[in-house]
This record gives structure tokens, sequence and C-alpha cells, in this order.
């Protein structure tokens, strides 16, 4: 991963002061120890100090989870399965609900799709660096929209459905991802989840979604060079490369019934299509590459008009759509309420506690 750049503010001034300590030390310089103490205080009272304490608690209070990851090649057959190991925050949620948010480390890709891929919305590509930040596990549930949207003292700007899922009558509905909210109710979610935590919760930019997808992969797929019926929730009556066909389902499933990709986020092929926080650009022309979303002037999300983005796919769509580089176009306008759009949460790390 990336250092964050309070550590690179202050690491030279403090490695420079160590070596005068060390020095003071050998000499024997009551004096000189004494104004290296000084200065080191100091430089420990600036912000940037204090935003690696704040980084490295944070870090202490992460939680390992074990995982596996596959990988297939273009006829769907697994060439590689992993054991692997993430770091993850709990939130509790009213009615005991868990939601995990997984530590995505910070680091550069090449965002979009290569010339013999994808559409002419995915390109250019082009380098970006993200930052640390932690991100949903899984779409936000029924059973975690329900903990939330319920709780109308935490209202901030608009009313929410506490069941609003199409899928909502089987046994496993709690575990399926929440469908028909609108941006502006993702929006209002995680405003209020910001406010029952108090710590920053909000929609990913197109770019941490994309980056977090991949996690390190540049094949369409993070499973590789295309996906299955057993690897993702698709309209398998249609193939992506020279995998078999497979099973229609016509519906939503548990967000947990496939492996997971090599940061341990699930569910980001296919099941529902998630919201970010970006409005909906053309092509990747004059895109941030800092891994910030692309807003145009107006960056009040309630005042907000026209069409936003939506990333990864859904069971009603052809495996092509559910590419790790795939955007959604025309049909992202803010308000619109489908039972195959949903969206997960992100959490700037850094502000995990107060």
């Amino acid at each position: 991963g990336t250092l964050n750049p309070a550590y690179l503010k202050i690491q030279e001034p403090l490695n420079r002061l160590d070596l005068a300590l060390a020095a003071a030390q050998k000499n024997q310089d009551q004096e000189g120890e004494y104004l290296v103490i000084n200065a080191i205080a100091a430089l420990a009272s600036r912000e940037e100090f204090k935003e690696i304490q704040s980084l490295v608690q944070e870090s202490d209070k992460l939680k390992a989870f074990e995982f596996t990851s596959v990988t297939v090649n273009r006829r769907g057959e697994e060439i590689k399965r992993e054991a692997k190991q993430a770091k993850y925050f709990r939130e509790i949620l009213p009615n005991d609900v868990p939601l995990d948010m997984v530590y995505i480390p910070g680091g550069k890709f090449m965002m979009g799709s290569p010339e013999k891929e994808g559409y002419d919305n995915e390109k250019p590509q082009h380098l970006v660096s993200i930052s640390p930040f932690l991100m949903g596990k899984y779409p936000i549930t029924q059973a975690q929209w329900k903990a939330i949207a319920s709780r109308t003292d935490l209202k901030v700007e608009r009313d929410l459905n506490p069941n609003p899922a199409y899928f909502q009558d089987s046994q496993d509905s709690d575990h399926r991802p929440v469908e028909k909210v609108s941006w502006y109710d993702a929006v209002e979610f995680c405003q209020r989840l910001s406010r029952h935590t108090v710590r920053e919760y909000r929609l990913p930019s197109e770019a941490e979604w994309e980056y977090a997808c991949r996690a390190g992969t540049t094949t369409p797929f993070h499973f590789g060079e295309t996906i299955t019926d057993q690897l993702a929730n698709y309209n398998a009556n249609h193939a992506f490369a020279y995998e078999a066909k497979g099973e229609y389902r016509r519906e939503t499933i548990r967000v947990d019934l496939f492996p997971s990709n090599a940061f341990g986020l699930y569910d980001m092929h296919g099941n529902v299509w998630e919201w970010c926080e970006d409005d909906w650009h053309c092509n990747y022309e004059g895109a941030p590459t800092d891994g910030s979303p692309w807003l145009d002037e107006n960056d009040n999300p309630s005042q907000k008009t026209g069409s936003a983005v939506l990333r990864g796919g859904s069971w009603i769509y052809v495996p092509r759509y559910c590419r790790s580089a795939s955007r959604v176009i025309n049909i992202a306008e803010r308000d619109v309420i489908v039972n195959y759009f949903g969206f997960r949460v992100v959490c700037a790390f850094g502000r995990i506690l107060q």
C-alpha cells in the first residue's frame, strides 16, 4: 500500500531529530538533548502527527478474517485458489445487525478498459492513486437497510421505506441485498448511518469502487477472464468468453454465496448494480486521478439532478455488463427505483474513532 501523506510530511524532520538526539546523548550534551526533545514535542503537536496516531489506533482496532479467492480461465475453469487474509472493522447497527467494513489498502491502478475491451465510456484508461479506506464486505442487505431506515430519529433530509425490496418474501431475504432504492435513498442511508455511528459514511467514488473490485487484477473480472453462474448472479443464458452458459436465476440471492475477490469483498460482480457518488460523465477525459468522486458544480446531494454512476452489473444483466470496468449508461437517473439497483458503503480510514 501507499504511505499516507501525513507520514511523508513529517518523516524527514523526525529522522533528522532522531539523529540529533542520538548525537546529543552520545556527547552528553544536555542542552542539545533538551532542545531536540522540545522540537520532537512541537512536531508531535502538529495535525499530521495526530493523524498518524489516529491511523495507528485504528489499525489496532481492525481484526483479521480469512477467505478464499478464485481465478478462472476463459473457459470458466478454476486455475487458482488462494487462501487469503484481510482486516475488517465491525459496526453494530440498531437491532444488533452487524455491518462489516473491510480495510482496502491504498495503491495505484489503471482505471477503465484497455483498447480491445469494453465501451467508449470506459476509456481512456488512466492511472489513479487511491488512499486507504474501508468498504462494506457485502452490498447493504435488507436487514442492514431496515436497521437504519426504520430509525426516523436519525432522519436527515428524506423519509425512507424500511422494506423497499421487491425480493423480500424469502426465508433468506435479510441476507439478500436491498434493492428498489434510489441514489437519494442511498445517500440518506449513509447520512443516517453517519449520525448513528458518529463516523463518516458515504457512497464510494467510482474510482474507489473499481479499485476495490479489481483488487489488483487487470482482467475483465476480478475472477479472471470470465465469470460463471458458480461465481456470480447474472443472466447466465449469455456467455462472455468460452465458458458454458449457466443458470439465469431471475432474482437476487444471498450476498455471501460466492467466493470473494482478493481484498475480501463479496458480490462485486452481479446481484445488484451499486450506486456511486459520482455524477455521470460519458468518458474519462478530464477525470480526477486522486480517487475522489467526479462531481459537477452542485455538490449538495439533495439538490443534485441528472444521472449518477452505477457499477457491478446485476442479476438481470448479461456478463459483459458485470465487468470490473463496466459503467451503466442512460438508466442511472438518481430517482430511479428498480429491483436491481442497490449499493454498498465506504468509510474514510482515519475517521473510525472519535
